[in-house]
């Protein structure tokens, strides 16, 4: 199983010093894939959550490919509808060649009503616009001389039903977000079903999870996974192991933008979770 981390690429504090030490940790500690996350418009309801300054995944990543050399790059997840899908195609493509081949493109629908407004997209098509835009970026990349790429595998992002059916239909991969461990293991069945229903193959299962240590067992119902003690953390990883995930990507913001000033802390707990990675993969 490969571990990715979720490099927080917005809010003040962050920039571009601290993104090159982002990407310098996750890749010198032996992670497998490093992701940004996605929006244009910083609206009230996009700031309330994730404030400017944000910085632009493919523009993050192409920048980040160049101080990196081994580890993956992704999104998680890039809003499919926010921009033209043969621009999209054009960038992911480039992007995937100019690094060598690490692009992961982790996509989803959007949830900002307020900036949806502010580009002109409408809200209320987002869905079908999503799996009309997946679908021609696919079939634009199956020109190849055009678009100078290898296959670059996508994620679909969604914890609801229409995000598994999205995922089973157009994706390489279903890519939940932050969710209970017992959410995830009835999650994972429900797939099954739905990938024999649609006469189709079970997507491979790559959760982003949280990652938020606490000096003492976390013992609520409704814990998210990632979130507790280092042994808790540790725990959760492996079921997602159990699970069959192929990648587990660990979201260590939290929403507190103390967090983006000061990553130390965060970076520990990677250290932590990398050293028992390792750890499994030499027994």
């Amino acid at each position: 199983m490969h571990i990715g981390v979720n490099v927080p690429n917005f809010a003040p504090g962050t920039d571009p010093d601290v993104l090159r030490q982002w990407a310098q940790a996750v890749e010198g500690l032996g992670f497998d894939l490093l992701m940004v996350s996605d929006h244009i418009a910083v609206t009230p309801d996009v700031a309330e959550q994730y404030p400017a300054p944000f910085y632009e995944p493919f523009t993050t990543l192409s920048w980040l490919a160049g101080v990196t050399h081994r580890v993956r790059l992704g999104t998680t997840v890039l809003i499919v509808p926010y921009r033209h899908p043969l621009l999209t195609a054009r960038m992911a493509a480039n992007l995937n060649r100019l690094s060598g081949g690490r692009l992961v493109l982790g996509v989803g629908v959007g949830w900002a009503r307020q900036e949806f407004e502010a580009l002109g997209v409408p809200f209320r098509r987002r869905g079908a616009l999503t799996d009309e835009y997946l679908r021609t970026m696919r079939a634009a990349w199956q020109n190849t001389e055009d678009y100078d790429t290898a296959a670059i595998p996508i994620w679909v992002g969604g914890n609801s039903e229409a995000g598994m059916r999205r995922a089973v239909l157009l994706g390489d991969a279903w890519h939940p977000l932050r969710v209970t461990p017992g959410r995830l293991a009835e999650a994972v069945g429900r797939l099954k079903v739905i990938a024999d229903e649609l006469d189709r193959p079970v997507p491979a299962l790559v959760p982003r999870i949280a990652l938020r240590e606490a000096g003492e067992p976390i013992t609520a119902p409704d814990r998210l996974a990632g979130v507790g003690t280092i042994d808790q953390i540790i725990a959760d990883i492996d079921q997602m192991r159990l699970l069959g995930a192929d990648t587990v990507v660990l979201d260590p913001f939290n929403g507190d933008l103390t967090e983006i000033r000061q990553p130390e802390r965060a970076w520990r707990t990677l250290a932590a979770v990398a050293a028992y990675h390792r750890s499994q993969e030499v027994r």
